[in-house]
């Protein structure tokens, strides 16, 4: 064995050094930056509107980023609590409630249509035209706000001869004159085309 060894002294020697050498040269290579992910830089309570100081910034491997990690997070509301170190993703953040927060100048108007079943036809993000009509005299209906987005439709209530609610973005002097007509009219709507 000792003549085995000491023939291939120098091929066994050559090999090691090259295994180091691969080795070395592995540990020295720059690893990849990873990924960007905003993390929670405290622990944070549901309800919080996020700001600069709530979130920092952390690589994390590729293989281990969540899915809907969100790369901007200022302004965003989270649903529910956050732990220190976390990372943030859709899941943890409200979709922006009723309205855009990119429109300051919207509201959110809940609207009781007269008729209930008129209600079960919309859907969010349908456009409509809001008319007044008052029940006594021939006089034509008048439109109050045109072409408002559907935010909502609430789940109807108990069956009642006084319609369906429905939500709809608007300005607020659309609001104010819808709950000026909503005292002595019927409301309805039109559906808009796309």
């Amino acid at each position: 064995m000792r003549s085995v060894l000491s023939r291939h002294r120098r091929l066994l020697a050559a090999l090691l050094a090259a295994a180091a050498a691969a080795f070395g040269l592995a540990a020295a290579r720059p690893r990849a930056p990873g990924v960007r992910v905003l993390v929670a830089a405290r622990d944070l309570a549901g309800g919080t509107r996020l700001g600069p100081g709530d979130v920092i910034v952390r690589a994390f491997p590729a293989q281990v980023v969540p899915a809907g990690a969100i790369g901007h997070a200022a302004g965003r509301t989270l649903s529910g609590p956050v732990r220190r170190g976390e990372p943030l993703t859709d899941a943890r953040l409200r979709s922006g409630g009723l309205l855009d927060d990119h429109d300051p100048a919207a509201v959110a108007t809940p609207v009781r249509l007269a008729d209930a079943a008129v209600v079960r036809l919309l859907h969010i993000g349908d456009r409509v035209d809001v008319l007044a009509a008052r029940a006594e005299g021939p006089l034509p209906a008048r439109t109050i706000a045109t072409a408002v987005p559907v935010v909502a439709v609430p789940r109807p209530g108990p069956e009642t001869d006084e319609g369906a609610l429905v939500v709809l973005r608007t300005g607020r002097e659309q609001a104010a004159a819808l709950a000026r007509a909503s005292v002595d009219s019927r409301l309805s709507v039109t559906i808009l085309g796309d």
